[in-house]
């Protein structure tokens, strides 16, 4: 491995100045030839993987895992919910492990118990803690149906999507069923639908049959009940990798409710079919929405807590290009709250304002320091943004509304330091220091006092990190990223800057001044001496 040698100045004789060996950290990467240009890749290098790597999101990922477990019981009173189901589940949920908090709520027919989890707890494994508390419930009520067990994480709406037309609202309900399958498959993490009642199997018949046959209607239903059921099956695996196996008989569709036996004689046996007419209905006093009168039905589109709402917004772009040239005219698709389109608008905002920063740094520098010297200032500005990005990566960060506010803000950090110390170092220079010298001396000299005010900005945004809470994961990303560029911007003002301010310097004793520039500079002399030192006796 190289070591970084200082080289001898060629420049260091000019207007007589003996030329001093450099030492430590700044004098090596400023005499270094390649340190300060490799230093400033790694930087540029580092944000550009990071860019490609990093999330794009509306919000942090700052809100709570949730776990939901609910258990159904049909015509229990909440009373025996409480006693029966969520008090000796409850009992049993507390043995697990990375659970914050635990809340449940008992009504007539339900207990549902809420899990919050730790920050950085490990979901999958915790659900799989949380299904073997349950399974090994054995006092479970034998009326009960199976425990649910969903996981509440952290989903994000990318845009919704309104289908409607002048059609029965089962076939929208196709439609909205084949539009899901289609996005699923395409890369969309989860979507909900809104105005799309849950359907049940209506099973109809006339109280002369049932007579007829001897039954009651509690009877049938008993008997439907029992045929159509998931059955456990045995248990497979070992210790703390054991699993239930269950037969899965329940009927999900009319059809398959058609066969089911009702009563057996010598001849034969009569089945639901025959005697009854099953269908498929909507359930009654839930939501729907119509549009002029018209059903529709509403999808909301979401991505989980790793995926990006960019890429999901062009995956629901492409998706719409394509499906609406098949759809007959009765049927309208259209998009609306699109979120990710305010995450677009603050990323332009962002380049926008960069990018204008950027020339009126090189034309402000342009007036009072040399072209080669100010365009090496304004290149602190992508490379330090390229660091930090690269720290937002290593820190689980995101590029969200939040961390882009900050990065919007951390824009007129980024270029002071980097100029005060290109402003001393040419002003040496211009007094016959050599350009190692004047480059290595200047960010010496000037070492101490923007350290200072760095410090002190870094001091005022370090206590929001330590807020803790919902609202402290949420702005986490403001102190992150402006501490971030602050450090950054050191790094690049005094390793990466003064080796280029001792290229920039390099011969330029012995070039002529341009007539734009005697004039620029006859013209600050003339305001610096005899308005600029008026006005300050005078004051």
């Amino acid at each position: 491995m190289s070591e970084l040698m200082p080289e001898p100045d060629p420049d260091a004789s000019t207007g007589g100045a003996s030329p001093q060996r450099g030492h430590g950290l700044i004098g090596a990467f400023a005499r270094h030839k390649v340190a300060a240009n490799m230093l400033m890749a790694m930087m540029i290098l580092s944000g550009l993987i990071a860019l490609k790597l990093l999330n794009i999101q509306f919000f942090p990922s700052a809100e709570p895992t949730i776990v939901t477990v609910t258990t159904a019981w049909g015509g229990a009173s909440t009373e025996d919910i409480e006693s029966a189901l969520t008090t000796p589940l409850e009992q049993r949920l507390r043995n697990v492990e990375d659970i914050k908090q635990i809340t449940s709520t008992s009504v007539s027919g339900l207990s549902a118990i809420t899990l919050e989890l730790d920050t950085g707890a490990d979901l999958l494994l915790t659900m799989d803690r949380i299904q073997s508390e349950v399974d090994g419930f054995s006092n479970m009520p034998q009326d009960a149906e199976d425990t649910v067990i969903k996981s509440g994480g952290h989903f994000e709406t990318v845009a919704r999507l309104l289908l409607s037309g002048d059609v029965a609202l089962g076939e929208l309900r196709s439609l909205a069923y084949r539009f899901e399958e289609d996005l699923l498959a395409r890369g969309i993490d989860r979507i909900e639908f809104t105005g799309m009642p849950s359907e049940d199997i209506l099973i109809t018949l006339e109280p002369g049959q049932l007579k007829e046959l001897g039954l009651s209607l509690n009877q049938l239903a008993e008997r439907i009940r029992k045929v159509s059921q998931d059955q456990p099956a045995g248990l497979v695996g070992k210790d703390d990798g054991t699993r239930e196996l269950r037969s899965l008989g329940k009927r999900r569709d009319p059809a398959a409710f058609a066969d089911i036996p009702v009563v057996s004689h010598h001849q034969g046996q009569l089945e639901l079919g025959t005697i009854a007419d099953i269908k498929r209905g909507s359930r009654q006093r839930e939501a729907y929405v119509t549009v002029q009168g018209k059903p529709a039905i509403v999808l909301t589109l979401k991505r989980a807590e790793n995926g990006n709402s960019l890429d999901a917004a062009r995956l629901l772009q492409e998706w719409k290009d394509e499906t609406l040239l098949t759809l007959p005219p009765i049927i309208s698709v259209q998009v609306f709250n699109e979120r990710w389109t305010l995450i677009k608008g603050r990323i332009d905002l962002m380049v926008k304002n960069g990018g204008g920063g950027l020339a009126l740094v090189l034309i402000i520098l342009f007036l009072f320091l040399s072209g080669r010297v100010a365009f090496w200032v304004a290149v602190g500005i992508p490379v330090s943004f390229m660091a930090t990005l690269a720290v937002m990566y290593l820190a689980g960060s995101s590029i969200n509304m939040i961390s882009l506010f900050a990065l919007i803000m951390a824009l007129g950090i980024i270029v002071d330091d980097a100029i005060v110390v290109a402003e001393d170092a040419q002003a040496h220079f211009e007094m016959g220091e050599g350009g190692v010298q004047a480059a290595e001396g200047g960010a010496r000299r000037m070492l101490a006092p923007v350290m200072a005010s760095s410090l002190t900005t870094i001091a005022a945004f370090l206590p929001l990190m330590l807020v803790g809470g919902f609202m402290g994961r949420l702005f986490f990303a403001i102190p992150l990223v402006i501490i971030s560029v602050i450090v950054a911007s050191l790094i690049e003002s005094f390793l990466v800057l003064p080796g280029h301010l001792r290229h920039a310097f390099r011969g330029a004793h012995k070039k002529r001044r341009t007539r734009l520039r005697r004039r620029l500079d006859t013209g600050f002399e003339f305001f610096r001496d005899r308005m600029f030192r008026k006005l300050v006796r005078t004051t």
